[in-house]
């Protein structure tokens, strides 16, 4: 009886394994359904993969948009034969214990040459949509404090503004 249990343990944890397996192949596949209806300009394809609550952060300090502000900030782009065009060569995903939510990490060919894209997505009626995604540039090591010293005079202004609003402190 000893060897059954064990192999029923064993097998439980392959089926485990092999769902969560399809699971991350699931939302890898709504991660690049997503960009490519961006590289389509897909605006309904594209906004479809998103939750309405969702967040866009974007490469620039101010680019911190809500959804519907995300929504009317691209239409005039998604208006045009192409919006932009994003191609993860690199993705690491991972779940919740309840399958209710999902986080990732990827790598991007972008038109701005490599870029990094991270967020969170969250399964609402069954269906993998993304709820907040974050987009940065990636710099090289070698290459920073050149970048620091071109965004410099920008980045104080923008400290300065941002300073004088206050910063919700967390419970």
């Amino acid at each position: 009886m000893g060897n059954n249990v064990i192999l029923a343990y064993l097998l439980f944890v392959g089926a485990l394994l092999s769902a969560q397996e399809s699971e991350k192949a699931t939302i890898g596949r709504v991660l690049d359904n997503w960009h490519l209806a961006a590289s389509n300009a897909d605006y309904e394809g594209y906004f479809s993969l998103m939750t309405d609550d969702s967040v866009f952060l974007g490469t620039d300090a101010t680019e911190n948009w809500q959804n519907q502000e995300f929504k009317d900030f691209s239409k005039p782009y998604f208006d045009r034969d192409k919006a932009w065009s994003f191609t993860a060569v690199e993705r690491n995903i991972y779940l919740d214990d309840k399958g209710q939510f999902a986080w990732f990490d990827e790598l991007l060919d972008t038109q701005m040459k490599l870029c990094r894209g991270s967020g969170v997505l969250r399964n609402v009626d069954g269906n993998w949509k993304i709820a907040h995604y974050v987009l940065s540039i990636a710099v090289p090591n070698e290459n920073v404090k050149a970048l620091v010293q071109l965004k410099k005079q920008k980045d104080s202004l923008l400290l300065i503004d941002f300073k004088r609003k206050s910063v919700p402190k967390g419970n």
